[in-house]
């Protein structure tokens, strides 16, 4: 009942039929250094005072790579490649892809130049133009060691030339139906044709500069990586410098535009990033990858993703919701009673209640979580000690369930408003589009999903999924109220409420799996109680930054590793290893700062 610990009060009302608040609190992103999403997104002061200062290309940034850069690092291709795995046939083919690419970008160099009106905006562009060529040579000469002719024509694929036929069209001024760039007369048109291309052009420099960093952490495991001259030209200081480059001049040619202009690039901007994920995702890759997971399992292997919901998949926890439903609902009750003051005075006391219940399980589950760790950090896996330690926290939870039952606060809630609480619920960035993709690919992936929650009111899930259009193929177990006609009587029925509850469900429902290929299994979990089925999973990912769950797991010899850089040393080893390298009770967990990484690594491109 981890629910009892303090939230915030978020103040948004309901409909005015219900006229219900409910309780919010959000986490920052356990982004770390290796985490395939921007490490700038990690701190959020830094990313306030980037858009305070009213960087145009900084906000495009920020709001595009929390999904795009996952998407583009999961590809079979750069997981391959920053495993030193990928095979040069692969390579041959996307170099000769991306001079495609980078031919056209010297092309709207030009042409953003013609209608740039700024000497120095012009400077700035034959400095990136310039750098451009340099790369083209680069490329030549990298064919040329492995004895390809660079001058031999590869034709583009489908992905390459929805780029760049996307970016010359855009710097003749084709944007949203325009008539190009020749219709242009005046030199204020004319500048605004050049921000749009520069638009268009700045999310593929940021990201190339962003996953050449992401790589390099790779070339100090490997002195030997037979990409490594590819990865450093992205890496260095001079491709960073070209990338902030193009950024201060988008900014600087986006100053004079209007708000709907602004709107413009941005959906240029966002585009441009799409495109170069597809292109990323359609590079050949003709050997076993790790990513995404869809394409790791064969046709007759089953994949069963468990997942948990209070701030796994949610902003809020839904025992608190719960809580302030019952209390304001008797408010409400109450408006039309004979003696209100006698109402409220009960409603105050409720409140009072749930707040000393609260405050005596954080204080409670401190002490609990203290007493079960073992003296010494172990030094590798102790499943056996972690059992008996989360014994006792499962004891700590029932007794702390059965005191919210006995002190009334979950009494007279109305079955409606607690589908309408669950329709509000926000959900953590992603994860709807996660689910709702599964939904649309379900009938071409042999998988099954179960949600595993401690949740009091298993209702409040169906409809948080249900409103968000997720439901259909959805297991969830969870506990239920107990409801007298359509009103709570205040009691639970007792399902789930856990650690060792959770592990006995996803045990049984692993048993209970027929399948003539192999079976695999992910938990997607955030919490204390999650830790007995994040082991137990084939692949457990963490979500989000709880410090307890480190501490707990680290006591107990659990190892927490950023998911690519797992996946990167996975991918070393797939072809060496005949069985699934995926093994429930490793010892490590993967952490992702987004459930644009659990979709990325699990589904893969979200474009396609």
């Amino acid at each position: 009942m981890r629910g009892l610990r303090r939230v915030y009060l978020r103040l948004p009302p309901f409909p005015p039929a219900t006229s219900l608040y409910y309780w919010s609190r959000t986490r920052p992103a356990a982004a770390g250094p290796n985490h395939p999403i921007p490490r700038r997104m990690s701190t959020s002061s830094t990313a306030a005072a980037v858009v305070a200062e009213g960087s145009a290309a900084r906000r495009f940034w920020i709001a595009a790579a929390s999904r795009e850069a996952a998407f583009a690092a999961y590809t079979p291709f750069l997981v391959s490649l920053a495993a030193g795995a990928l095979r040069l046939d692969s390579f041959r083919q996307y170099i000769a892809q991306d001079a495609y690419f980078l031919h056209a970008f010297a092309r709207a160099y030009e042409m953003a130049e013609e209608c740039a009106d700024d000497d120095d905006d012009k400077a700035t562009i034959v400095v990136l133009r310039k750098a451009i060529l340099r790369e083209l040579n680069l490329h030549a000469s990298v064919l040329q060691e492995w004895g390809v002719d660079p001058n031999k024509e590869i034709p583009p694929i489908p992905a390459t030339t929805k780029y760049t036929d996307f970016l010359l069209a855009t710097s003749t001024g084709k944007v949203d139906g325009g008539k190009g760039s020749d219709k242009m007369v005046t030199p204020f048109e004319k500048t605004k044709i050049a921000a749009y291309t520069v638009g268009a052009m700045t999310p593929c420099m940021r990201l190339y500069a962003y996953l050449g960093k992401e790589l390099a952490v790779f070339l100090k495991q490997d002195e030997n990586h037979p990409y490594k001259k590819w990865i450093e030209t992205y890496a260095s200081s001079d491709f960073e410098n070209n990338a902030l480059q193009i950024e201060e001049l988008l900014d600087k040619l986006s100053v004079s535009l209007t708000g709907e202009e602004l709107e413009i690039i941005g959906k240029l901007y966002r585009q441009a990033m799409r495109l170069e994920v597809e292109f990323f995702s359609a590079q050949p890759v003709d050997q076993p990858v790790v990513a995404p997971l869809s394409r790791y399992c064969g046709p007759k292997d089953k994949l069963l993703i468990f997942c948990d919901f209070d701030l796994t998949c949610t902003v809020v926890d839904s025992s608190a919701i719960l809580a302030e439903i019952a209390i304001l609902s008797h408010q409400k009750a109450s408006q039309g009673g004979a003696d209100s003051s006698l109402d409220r005075t009960k409603s105050a006391d409720l409140r009072n209640s749930w707040n000393m219940l609260s405050n005596q399980y954080m204080e409670e589950y401190e002490q609990c979580i203290a007493s079960l760790l073992p003296p010494e950090e172990a030094r590798s896996l102790d499943y056996d000690q972690l059992y008996k330690g989360l014994e006792v926290l499962s004891q700590f939870e029932k007794l702390a369930n059965s005191r919210v039952v006995d002190s009334g606060v979950l009494r007279g809630m109305n079955l409606d408003d607690i589908r309408k609480a669950g329709e509000r619920l926000i959900l953590q960035d992603g994860c709807k589009n996660f689910f709702q993709k599964i939904g649309k690919t379900r009938e071409n992936l042999n998988l099954d999903v179960h949600i595993l929650s401690y949740c009091w009111c298993a209702d409040l899930i169906r409809s948080a999924f249900s409103s968000v259009g997720c439901l259909d193929g959805l297991n969830i177990h969870s506990n239920e109220f107990a409801f007298e006609g359509s009103v709570s009587t205040g009691h639970i029925n007792r399902q789930m409420e856990s650690p060792l509850d959770k592990a006995e469900k996803f045990k049984s429902i692993k048993n209970d799996v027929g399948s003539t290929g192999t079976l695999l299994s992910v938990y997607i979990g955030d919490s204390v109680g999650d830790l007995l089925c994040l082991l137990e999973a084939d692949i457990g990912i963490v979500v989000g930054s709880s410090t307890t769950l480190r501490r707990v797991g680290k006591q107990f010899g659990v190892s927490f590793v950023p998911l690519f850089t797992g996946l990167v040393e996975k991918q070393r080893r797939i072809e060496k290893e005949e069985s699934s390298i995926f093994k429930a009770r490793s010892g490590i967990l993967y952490t992702v700062s987004s459930w644009s990484e659990v979709q990325a690594f699990i589904l893969g491109n979200d474009f396609s």
